[in-house]
């Protein structure tokens, strides 16, 4: 059974390890294979420091099973519209999707408060899980270095 808990400072490296497979797991064939070879490249002190900041700045949740961390989900202000929540990142390993991980998650981080999050275009696994949670498209396009992504909202 997964549990999902707030992440603490001594989760730092499992999530910088983490984060790599579950880009890998999500991106791959969306994005340049070396968009993700570079992220592996990276020291892996580098990608620890940055989560440790992270867990100091933004709310974040992990869940987990008898393996180890299998998700996690972060959330704060909105960077580009102050009124709403922003959910920054959601992911979960490959071998537990369809599981209700994700959807546990979520509710853990953002519950049913106002919220909107960006999507790669293109990312349909992604995109179905947030239209099943009442997220919707509102227009906003923006372009990052892994493509352009689409802005959804739920009020």
């Amino acid at each position: 059974m997964d549990s999902i808990r707030t992440a603490v400072p001594a989760d730092a490296p499992a999530l910088a390890e983490l984060h790599l497979d579950v880009w890998d797991d999500g991106y791959a064939g969306l994005v340049p294979q070396s968009v993700l070879d570079a992220r592996r490249a990276e020291p892996s002190s580098k990608r620890i420091a940055r989560w440790e900041t992270r867990l100091e700045n933004s709310p974040t949740w992990v869940a987990e099973d008898e393996q180890g961390l299998v998700g996690f989900a972060s959330c704060g202000p909105g960077r580009d519209d102050s009124d709403l929540l922003e959910l920054m990142a959601l992911y979960v390993r490959a071998r537990v999707y369809g599981t209700g991980v994700g959807h546990r998650l979520l509710e853990a981080s953002v519950g049913e408060r106002p919220a909107y999050l960006w999507v790669l275009d293109g990312n349909t696994r992604a995109i179905t899980f947030y239209e099943r949670q009442g997220f919707r498209f509102d227009g906003q396009v923006q372009d990052c270095d892994e493509g352009p992504e689409r802005r959804m909202v739920r009020r």
